[in-house]
């Protein structure tokens, strides 16, 4: 297994955000956002660089398309977040609440997702690279068809994850405090479990090959 590269966020002094509401393609650099209410706005496309977000209200707020690079998420919470197609590099997203988010297409690279929890995060064809949930819980996660590459999940509780159709390199779940996969368990080549968490999947690796045991 190839450990995770993990990103190295050394922000600059940041400049409190007095902007207003955000903007479609809009450039944001070396700002901070505190207790912001985002809920329905729209920033697609937009590019956020040496940015801190912190309490940030994202209900249905759009983020399809934008760039968060070198910047770190802290405590934010919403509903039905799009972050469609969005690319995520060197990030740090701590004490998320997050429920419906639309990740599917989106590329992560360099990222950390450390507590929180995150409810029906759609994660359909996206590309993940070098990413570490930690302590994190992450319930009916959908991984379909998407591409996971030295991604592990130490102390996570993984609730009904969808892995159909995904594809993986040195993914590791060992870590894991809970793992619950409700469909894709054809599709662990390339993951490393424990000894344990075998015996717990038993069951559905029996079903896989169509064994009976009584």
């Amino acid at each position: 297994m190839r450990a995770v590269r993990r990103p190295a966020v050394r922000l600059p002094e940041l400049v409190a955000y007095d902007g207003g509401e955000l903007e479609e393609d809009g450039d944001y650099d070396g700002l901070e956002f505190a207790d912001a209410d985002w809920a329905r706005q729209s920033a697609r496309g937009a590019r956020f660089m040496d940015c801190a977000l912190r309490r940030c209200g994202l209900d249905e707020t759009v983020l399809g398309r934008a760039r968060i690079i070198d910047s770190v998420l802290r405590g934010v919470r919403g509903v039905g977040t799009d972050l469609s197609g969005a690319t995520l590099r060197d990030v740090e997203v701590s004490d998320a609440r997050l429920g419906g988010t639309q990740l599917h297409g989106a590329v992560l690279e360099r990222v950390v997702v450390r507590g929180g929890k995150i409810d029906f995060p759609n994660l359909r064809s996206a590309k993940l690279r070098d990413v570490a949930f930690e302590g994190c819980v992450l319930i009916e996660a959908d991984f379909a068809g998407a591409e996971l590459e030295r991604v592990t999940f130490d102390d996570c509780t993984l609730a009904r994850i969808d892995f159909s159709e995904t594809r993986m390199k040195d993914v590791d779940l060992r870590g894991a405090a809970a793992v619950d996969i409700a469909r894709g368990i054809d599709r662990l080549s390339g993951a490393v479990i424990s000894t344990a968490q075998l015996m717990d999947l038993a069951p559905a690796f029996a079903a896989q090959v169509g064994v009976r045991v009584e």
